[in-house]
């Protein structure tokens, strides 16, 4: 299968190239600048020039493919509500080439199930095989600049390691081969309108998240109070103080797509990636 890939360079965005080609796909990806464009062509991918914003560029890409693979996001926090709106409009361009086809449409799911999944899940009536994946909230690997980092940063900075009360909540977690191979399979055979959930790790408590952090920068593991929470994490404080495996019954929803398309993750989980070391380069 031919596939267009936006977002093809980026951290998850290249690990799916690689997997798509490694499978017998042809891939094209959406890439801005020759930098870019280097990486893609050494993977063995097409190049076609263009951002988010030319619409046009993006309906002639995912005319011409046999499917889609959508996961270019600007990250711009400063106007998420901006970004957002941006992406709107490239799914709806993709979408409008697709329609009918019967091509795979596949994208990331956004937070609170913006319209933006609404619209791409509405695609499956359209004559389009689209399908969402969420993926855990940290995707780890090597070139993580996600939460877990910032969890190290903070921790340097600190000189302690924090957890929040008893550190029971848990956090979901996923390779970036592993979703790699997820969002391949979800090309291959997921059933149009289906949302699928990317968690290797279905439930990792953070106080033993910290506990490695701790071990691996020879610092101490400290349990801090919800109220110091906000100013020891910042911004993260109100994620890290979340189960987010309760709050997104992930444990359900992740066995629900490994039946479904027979996807089992095989790279290390978090807890033996940190131990690995990588993470602490500097």
């Amino acid at each position: 299968m031919h596939v267009f890939v936006t977002g093809a360079t980026g951290y998850v965005g290249s690990a799916v190239v690689r997997e798509l080609i490694g499978a017998g796909h042809t891939v094209s990806g959406l890439c801005r600048s020759e930098e870019k464009a280097a990486g893609l062509k050494a993977a063995g991918a097409d190049v076609v020039y263009g951002t988010l914003d030319d619409v046009d560029t993006l309906g002639r890409a995912a005319a011409a493919a046999e499917g889609v693979i959508h996961l270019g996001f600007t990250n711009d926090f400063s106007d998420f509500e901006g970004a957002l709106a941006l992406d709107f409009r490239a799914a709806e361009a993709m979408g409008a080439a697709l329609e009918g086809s019967g091509k795979p449409f596949i994208t990331t799911a956004h937070a609170n199930g913006h319209k933006v999944d609404q619209a791409v899940l509405a695609m499956a009536e359209q004559g389009i095989r689209a399908s969402i994946v969420s993926l855990a909230p940290s995707v780890h690997g090597e070139g993580d600049k996600g939460f877990i980092p910032l969890m190290i940063s903070i921790a340097r900075t600190k000189g302690y390691a924090a957890y929040i009360g008893d550190g029971t909540n848990r956090w979901p977690a996923v390779h970036r081969l592993d979703a790699a191979v997820l969002y391949r399979l979800a090309l291959e055979s997921a059933p149009a309108g289906s949302r699928l959930l990317g968690a290797g790790d279905e439930a990792v408590p953070l106080r033993e998240i910290a506990a490695v952090i701790g071990q691996q920068l020879k610092m101490p593991t400290v349990s801090i109070t919800p109220e110091e929470a906000a100013t020891h994490f910042g911004f993260l404080g109100p994620i890290a103080a979340l189960d987010i495996t309760n709050l997104y019954n992930t444990a359900q929803a992740s066995q629900a797509t490994r039946e479904l398309l027979g996807w089992e993750p095989t790279h290390p989980g978090l807890i033996a990636d940190l131990e690995k070391g990588h993470y602490f380069a500097q």
